[in-house]
C-alpha cells in the first residue's frame, strides 16, 4: 500500500499526459515530483531498516554528552511544538555518563520519538524529554500528554507499518527507531494509558559498557 498509493499517482498522471488528457504543466507534474520524493523517503527509510536489523549498519561511534544531545533536538522540533501549541522541555533528574553512539542516528531516534509526541498532544498539552541515569548506561524518555495508546495495540507501536489514523506516515518511524537503539547495544520500550499520555523510554550503554561492534 505504502509504494502502490504513489505509483498510482504518478502512472496516472503521466499516462493522462501522455494521452493528451492533461497538458505537461507545473499542476500535473508536481505530483509526480512529490510522489517521487515520498517513495524515496519509503525506500531510504527500508534500507536503514534492513541493514539495522541484519546488523550491517555501520554507526560513526563518538563520546556524546547525552543531556546535550536531547537539548539540541528539543531545540530543532521547539518550533514545531509552539505552532501546535505544546510546551517541549528537558529535564535531567542527575548527572549522566557520557555515551558512545552514533549522534546522528541517535538523534534520529529523539528526533522520531518528539515528533510522533508533538503530533499526539492537544493544544495547551506538553512533552517533556528526561534524561536519567540507568544501570550501566543513560535513560532517555520521551513523556506527552496525550489520548494515550490502546492496550491492544501498544504491544505492537515498534511493528513495521504499524500507525495511528492521523500519523500521515508509512509507519516505519518506530520500527526504525527500535533498529538503531538496539544496534547501539540498547533497548526501548513504550508504556501508555489511555487518557493520560505515552512515555516511550530507551536506553543506552554508557562509555565503556557496550560489548557490540562499532560497525
Amino acid at each position: 500500500h505504502e509504494l502502490r498509493t504513489p505509483l498510482s499517482v504518478i502512472r496516472g498522471n503521466v499516462e493522462g499526459m501522455l494521452d493528451g488528457l492533461y497538458p505537461a504543466d507545473e499542476a500535473h507534474l508536481g505530483p509526480v515530483l512529490e510522489e517521487t520524493a515520498v517513495m524515496a523517503r519509503l525506500l531510504d527509510d527500508l534500507q536503514t531498516l534492513s541493514t539495522a536489523e541484519a546488523g550491517v549498519l555501520r554507526l560513526y561511534r563518538e563520546r556524546v554528552d547525552p543531556l546535550g544531545l536531547a537539548q539540541d533536538t528539543a531545540a530543532a522540533l521547539r518550533p514545531r511544538a509552539e505552532r501546535a501549541g505544546v510546551s517541549l522541555d528537558v529535564r535531567v533528574t542527575a548527572p549522566v555518563p557520557e555515551v558512545d553512539v552514533d549522534q546522528v542516528r541517535i538523534g534520529e531516534v529523539l528526533a522520531n520519538l518528539l515528533t510522533n509526541a508533538i503530533r499526539h498532544t492537544p493544544r495547551g498539552g506538553a512533552v517533556r524529554v528526561e534524561v536519567s541515569p540507568a544501570p550501566g548506561g543513560v535513560a532517555f524518555a520521551v513523556s506527552d500528554t496525550g489520548p494515550g495508546i490502546d492496550a491492544r495495540d501498544l504491544p505492537h507501536v515498534f511493528d513495521r507499518f504499524v500507525k495511528s489514523a492521523d500519523s500521515g506516515g508509512a509507519g516505519l518511524g518506530l520500527a526504525i527507531a527500535r533498529s538503531l537503539v538496539e544496534a547501539h547495544g540498547g533497548r526501548i520500550t513504550a508504556e501508555s494509558t489511555p487518557g493520560a499520555g505515552t512515555t516511550m523510554r530507551f536506553v543506552l550503554p554508557a562509555v565503556g559498557n557496550f560489548a557490540g561492534s562499532s560497525g
